[in-house]
């Protein structure tokens, strides 16, 4: 009874101390998280790079019986796991950025032509609409005046633009720092992550009750397969709709086809909302070319989201985390707005993850007589 008071006491003491000094508990937090980030951002890595390395570790000599080849296996498999990932993303980038950066500048010189071409076509009708003339006539585009206006405005805050370059150099050289020691982190978990297996399963046993240690073993099994099933389920679909939007765009002959499928395929990753975002660059591009390919590049991509939607999406990543296509939606927009790109990409299999269990757990709770039909279960 008095250790039971002593705790209680204890516990209304830390909250009392947490409401008090809430914002140096958050300032402490936030050091805190600043800290061990490159650590956590080392183990998504690794959790990411064993979903390869175990693939690759099949191809890598599997009978051999050399003592150099069982020796390297595990190091080997795990440089070459880094520079698959790396020589994906060299090719998307080489692929894309050039193309990108080309469309932009061509987009810069075609806008003055535009609005004067633009002013042409409305003149034409400025005699039956009176307003229309006026508004017209109130249009005046000097290029070189707004061109002295941008540079001015530039140079009068070169303190502010000094400033905001130290500051997104110094926050790009952080997050290099954080992704390289992340790395390295990684790099150590795959090399001994069958020992650290065994030491965490040791400290869970000795520090938890049996019963406890059966639920933590069941969430864990539950969120691995949930999360592995849906990066390589995202990954596989990825592929599958950047290829057929190339081969669709070379079959209608649109222009950039690899550049535009390739860009479609990577932006797909994100789910649901991706492949828009990559279409959207895609029209831009088309649209420097032919404005009329451009809206049939629109129609085309539409017909294409239906099909993923409908077809593959269910069938590759759908069906293999077990989550409804509302849940879908609801975890990538709760995600996106929390941590943008990054909580849409962790929303849905975290949903997956909690429904599963919640699920579950609903299963094991209501008499049989209760449960509904299958889609319930």
């Amino acid at each position: 009874m008095d250790k039971r008071i002593i705790k209680y006491f204890l516990v209304a003491a830390v909250l009392v101390l947490a409401v008090t000094r809430f914002d140096k508990l958050l300032g402490f937090a936030g050091r805190l998280w600043g800290i061990v980030i490159p650590l956590i951002m080392g183990a998504v890595m690794a959790y990411v790079l064993n979903l390869i390395m175990k693939v690759v570790e099949k191809w890598y000599f599997p009978k051999s019986k050399s003592k150099l080849v069982k020796a390297t296996r595990r190091i080997v498999c795990i440089f070459l796991s880094i520079f698959l990932i790396l020589l994906i993303g060299f090719l998307i980038f080489r692929l894309v950025i050039p193309e990108l950066v080309d469309t932009i500048s061509m987009i810069w010189r075609w806008v003055p032509v535009g609005l004067e071409r633009l002013q042409d076509i409305l003149a034409n009708y400025s005699d039956q609409i009176p307003e229309l003339e006026k508004w017209i006539n109130s249009l005046e585009f000097d290029w070189n005046e707004i061109g002295k206006n941008m540079f001015r405005y530039f140079t009068s805050g070169v303190s502010d633009i000094v400033g905001s370059t130290i500051s997104v150099v110094g926050t790009i050289g952080m997050g290099v720092t954080n992704f390289v020691i992340g790395l390295i982190f990684a790099i150590y978990i795959l090399a001994n992550k069958e020992t650290l297996g065994r030491q965490l399963g040791k400290v869970a046993a000795a520090y938890c009750r049996p019963v406890l240690l059966n639920k933590i073993k069941s969430v864990i099994k539950v969120a691995n397969e949930t999360f592995s099933s849906f990066i390589v389920g995202q990954c596989t679909e990825a592929v599958i709709l950047g290829s057929l939007c190339i081969l669709g765009m070379l079959i209608f002959r649109f222009p950039y086809a690899p550049m535009v499928g390739t860009f479609v395929g990577a932006t797909a990753l994100i789910p649901v909302v991706g492949a828009y975002l990559g279409a959207v660059v895609g029209f831009i591009m088309i649209l420097t070319v032919s404005p009329i390919k451009a809206v049939l590049f629109i129609v085309f991509i539409i017909a294409l989201q239906q099909l993923e939607g409908n077809l593959i999406y269910p069938k590759v990543v759908g069906s293999s985390i077990g989550l409804p296509g509302m849940w879908v939606l609801a975890a990538v927009t709760v995600g996106g707005g929390i941590s943008g790109i990054g909580g849409m990409l962790m929303g849905v299999p975290l949903t997956a993850t909690v429904y599963k269990l919640i699920r579950s757990d609903v299963n094991k709770r209501i008499p049989d007589s209760a449960k509904g039909g299958k889609e319930d279960e």
